[in-house]
């Protein structure tokens, strides 16, 4: 990716300013990179971000002159968002890529037209490390060469996967989209019962932060599978077993079902507003 393409963002919040962290990191022009956000104070941490990048609080500056245009709203803000797109001139194949969970090709291309070129992005919250890991689709007006674009766009906060299915989307929206949000509160969940058992403050935190990431790294280089991992931990009739079982017995599989069907379907309904 040539670190001169014009990059847009409609939206100056969380995403955004990872995604232009990792641009930044990664070389590219701080000249080249447009933000509009209403907020003055959003635009004043994004200015803190580096001088030179280009803010506004108008989305018609940043869609004007964007080759590549990140829509970061929320999903409820995304129909706006495209009816001022669509109101105002932009260039001509410019690539709109969508970051808002629930919001489909079919729905953009409504508003942007057709033959607009769009690809769908389900990014997640470990971006903030350059850490995360983000699912991509794109329409078939979209080019090889944009593919390219996109997909160099968010390897800047981890890593990439395509799919050719958009109805796969919004599982993976409950699964890595929403993900952080289920282990964060298992880490709070075991903050406090360490602090109920006894354990100081400052030590239960220490604990649970450190064990979740040391068993994300083992995971992660691992190949085996999370039960053969979870077996490896757990001697018959241990402590280990003793937590493990009594989840399993108080229907911990059936409820994290439950739970990520009903962020799937919230996706579902996202997309049909």
């Amino acid at each position: 990716m040539t670190k001169q393409l014009q990059i847009g963002f409609i939206g100056g919040g969380n995403m955004a300013q990872a995604i232009i962290r990792g641009l930044l990191h990664s070389g590219h022009n701080p000249s080249h990179v447009h933000i509009a956000d209403p907020s003055e104070k959003q635009r004043d941490c994004l200015a803190s971000i580096n001088g030179d990048l280009g803010i506004s609080a108008n989305n018609k500056d940043v869609a004007a002159i964007a080759q590549v245009l990140v829509l970061a709203v929320k999903p409820q803000m995304m129909t706006l968002a495209l009816e001022e797109l669509a109101a105002d001139p932009r260039p001509e194949k410019q690539l709109i890529v969508s970051v808002a969970a629930g919001i489909t090709l079919s729905s953009i291309q409504s508003v942007t037209g057709p033959s607009a070129p769009v690809i769908r992005v389900m990014p997640n919250h470990p971006a903030l490390v350059n850490a995360g890991i983000s699912v991509l689709i794109a329409t078939d007006s979209a080019t090889e060469e944009q593919k390219q674009w996109a997909e160099q766009i968010t390897s800047v906060i981890g890593k990439s996967l395509w799919i050719d299915d958009e109805t796969m989307m919004d599982a993976v929206t409950a699964i890595s989209g929403s993900g952080p949000a289920y282990f964060y509160l298992l880490m709070e969940i075991m903050e406090e019962c360490a602090q109920q058992l006894g354990l100081p403050a400052e030590l239960a935190q220490a604990l649970v932060k450190q064990t979740a990431f040391g068993s994300g790294q083992v995971a992660t280089e691992s190949d085996g599978a999370f039960s053969s991992l979870r077996a490896s931990v757990t001697s018959p009739g241990g402590t280990t077993a003793a937590a493990t079982n009594l989840l399993e017995e108080e229907g911990i599989r059936d409820i994290f079902r439950k739970a990520l069907t009903a962020a799937r379907d919230r996706s579902i309904e996202l997309g049909l507003k």
